[in-house]
């Protein structure tokens, strides 16, 4: 087990966002006056922009979360900030989903780094700490807000892969299940499983370890108390999940994926499908690798009635076929992990085809 880093600050309940003003306070001097705000588009008209404390330094981007984040999108809005003139800023604060989560740790890590996004792709490649970052998840199951990674889209190499390093984790949390309240039902569903998902690809792989099973096991009761519940949008379940994504994140930091994850990348970088439907979609064929968990999706797919769409992938191009293979195959830790090193025996091109017509 490698050395690992954990969040080092969090504040949990209903009202903490209530929070952020106290926290970014902290960060604001003569020298660090602005503070970067990094929101999901989506909180552009529904007021939560309003009870942020916006002195007239800061910078507001709202992130556009129609799309995972794309390293030239992410260069541009680091292009845009490193072209201002304004004094250094103190923190960036992320709003959102995964996706803003990640775009902020990215515009952290590249406001002090040479490059930009595409160079850091990797395994800690990142040199120096970024800004002080401040995590709000409004969305409970990516595990974004705790995990060492920061997923982006790279389309010129076709491949779907994060910046791994102990500077992209957050350094304060605000975790407050009130901001998922609003999230839609089939939505929530499709987000909350990645949690599931992450932790049973931990504990079905080959780099386990006691700490990471810990957390993964934890993550797993309260993933399945929330998703085989009548009610998965309580309050109560709502403040669960939350804490189940946290758990689920600090899960992958000494462990890795395995087979489902390496398929849902494919499916975001060739077809533009987004994560947690993409996890969805790849646990409906997913027998052979874990045929227990695959039973409990299910399940939890029944008692929540959400919508799981089927047989999108019979009529593929082979070019496209190609491509999903091979941003597939890339993905060598967590199918080592999975699989074994002689993973590419196992995941051979016409497996990959024949697995991806199943769906």
């Amino acid at each position: 087990m490698r050395n690992c880093k954990n969040v080092l600050h969090y504040i949990f309940g209903q009202g903490s966002f209530n929070q952020v003003e106290s926290f970014v306070t902290r960060k604001r001097n003569a020298e660090n006056k602005s503070i970067i705000y990094c929101l999901d588009h989506y909180f552009k008209n529904n007021g939560l922009a309003n009870r942020l404390p916006l002195s007239d330094w800061d910078q507001v981007i709202y992130v556009d979360t129609s799309k995972e984040p794309f390293t030239p999108y992410i260069n541009t809005i680091v292009k845009g900030l490193r072209e201002e003139q304004r004094l250094k800023p103190g923190a960036v604060v992320g709003i959102g989903g995964g996706s803003t989560l990640d775009t902020a740790k990215a515009v952290s890590i590249l406001l002090t780094n040479t490059g930009w996004a595409e160079d850091y792709q990797g395994w800690d490649l990142v040199k120096n700490p970024g800004l002080y970052m401040i995590g709000i998840p409004s969305i409970s199951g990516t595990g974004a807000e705790s995990s060492r990674t920061c997923v982006m889209i790279n389309p010129e190499r076709g491949i779907k892969l994060g910046m791994n390093s102990d500077y992209s984790v957050f350094d304060q949390l605000i975790l407050d299940p009130e901001l998922t309240s609003t999230v839609p039902r089939n939505q929530y569903f499709y987000t909350g499983l990645d949690t599931y998902i992450h932790c049973l690809e931990s504990l079905n792989g080959r780099y386990r370890n006691a700490i990471g099973d810990a957390f993964s096991q934890q993550a797993m009761l309260l993933s399945k108390e929330v998703f085989l519940s009548e009610d998965m949008l309580s309050e109560e379940n709502r403040a669960k999940l939350m804490v189940a994504s946290y758990l689920g994140g600090c899960a992958i930091a000494s462990s890795y994926v395995g087979v489902v994850h390496p398929f849902s990348a494919g499916l975001g970088v060739v077809l533009g499908i987004h994560h947690g439907l993409a996890n969805c979609l790849v646990m409906t064929v997913m027998d052979e690798f874990y045929p227990k968990e695959v039973e409990i999706f299910w399940e939890m797919v029944e008692e929540q009635q959400v919508e799981i769409p089927r047989g999108l992938f019979k009529n593929l191009t082979e070019t496209q076929y190609d491509k999903l293979y091979n941003s597939i195959i890339v993905h060598e830790k967590p199918l080592a992990n999975a699989l074994g090193d002689n993973f590419r025996d196992i995941l051979t091109k016409e497996k990959v085809v024949k697995i991806f017509m199943a769906m």
